[in-house]
């Protein structure tokens, strides 16, 4: 829970939190606000965003600044993009539709959960009609079964998604102590909808000395040759969320990848990775302008947003604020929470004497060395 005292009206993203964390029973709050092992991670995401300072420029002309951002072809209002998060009926009855709702009316891009608990067609039927939405944006596991995942890219194309977001970085779940602490299981009526008629297949016959891990689970993960043969079954540009490092930046180029998203899942996979803030220029650097580089983890303020921008980022990617949105007041809670980030972002915009964001790369604060 946060330290952050509540009130009833929330005037920013903490707020949303300690309300939402009154809302929401012990076992729910452990699986979305909890991270993996000690949680380093997770706190590091947010520390590394308000570590980095801003450098305030004054009396520079300001009429006619905005926040527009191009993406993938298309030109945004704002480079807000809500992460694709699971089961999110257990925050509000509404769960992904009030979400889609929000993002649309907010002009924010939305990417859908494979483990969203809302049919996936009934999400995109919502919003698709809404000429000033963001980008609708499926993201995607892996199956075992590539006939299923081949038929579940076939539905997303159908349903008018505009992308595909592979998941990289989680060949297995994380160690996640405060989840198992809590006794977390999904209630009665909330499930992975999209998920129905999977079959998993029969775990191997270990010998004696094998890992039921290396042995069985991960004989299935993916690899970088299933990015081509995901790309051959569908038309829709294939962006990797989960890049970390600049090699695999790399790699995403060379196997057809059309963006990355710099993110460490939260810190719900791998204790102690680097922040996200820390990771993303080296990631920019790497594919120098070839692809967008999105990023998310930790993002709380405007000023995160901005010092995104500011390190390369094309985009950003707003994950458990929106859902405390969500707990704390269904569609209205989401919007109010990605209206309180734009509105945060062009003040500090306005405050930095930057006008659009393609100028974002001069409102670092660089030390001045001796």
């Amino acid at each position: 829970m946060s330290a952050h005292t509540p009130t009833t009206t929330p005037g920013n993203l903490a707020d949303h939190e300690a309300l939402a964390a009154r809302r929401l029973d012990a076992a729910t709050w452990a699986y979305f606000n909890g991270g993996a092992a000690d949680e380093t991670t997770l706190r590091a995401n947010v520390q590394a965003w308000q570590q980095l300072k801003l450098a305030s420029r004054v009396l520079r002309p300001l009429a006619g600044g905005h926040t527009r951002v191009r993406l993938l072809g298309r030109t945004l209002t704002h480079p807000l993009l809500v992460a694709p998060m699971a089961h999110q009926r257990l925050a509000h009855p509404d769960g992904e539709r009030a979400t889609a709702l929000a993002a649309a009316a907010l002009g924010a891009g939305l990417v859908l959960s494979t483990q969203a608990s809302t049919p996936l067609e009934d999400v995109a039927r919502l919003v698709l009609s809404d000429a000033d939405r963001g980008p609708l944006w499926f993201q995607l596991y892996l199956q075992p079964d590539r006939g299923f995942t081949r038929d579940l890219v076939q539905r997303a194309e159908a349903a008018g998604y505009e992308a595909l977001v592979l998941t990289v970085d989680a060949p297995v779940s994380g160690v996640r102590d405060r989840e198992r602490r809590a006794g977390f299981a999904l209630p009665p009526g909330v499930s992975a909808v999209n998920l129905q008629g999977l079959h998993t297949p029969p775990a191997a016959v270990l010998q004696p000395g094998q890992s039921a891990l290396f042995d069985n689970l991960l004989t299935r993960a993916p690899t970088w040759a299933d990015i081509a043969w995901l790309r051959s079954v569908t038309r829709l540009p294939v962006l990797l969320k989960g890049i970390t490092h600049p090699a695999d930046a790399r790699l995403a180029m060379e196997h057809g990848a059309a963006g990355v998203i710099v993110s460490n899942h939260g810190g719900r996979t791998l204790d102690t990775l680097p922040p996200t803030a820390e990771l993303l220029p080296a990631v920019v650097q790497a594919v120098d302008g070839a692809l967008p580089v999105l990023v998310d983890g930790g993002i709380r303020r405007g000023t995160d947003v901005l010092k995104a921008m500011a390190l390369g980022a094309s985009a950003v990617l707003v994950g458990r604020p929106v859902l405390h949105g969500l707990a704390n007041g269904g569609a209205e809670g989401v919007a109010h929470v990605l209206r309180l980030l734009r509105d945060e972002l062009e003040i500090a915009m306005a405050l930095c004497g930057c006008r659009q964001l393609s100028d974002a790369a001069s409102v670092l604060h660089q030390p001045t060395r001796t």
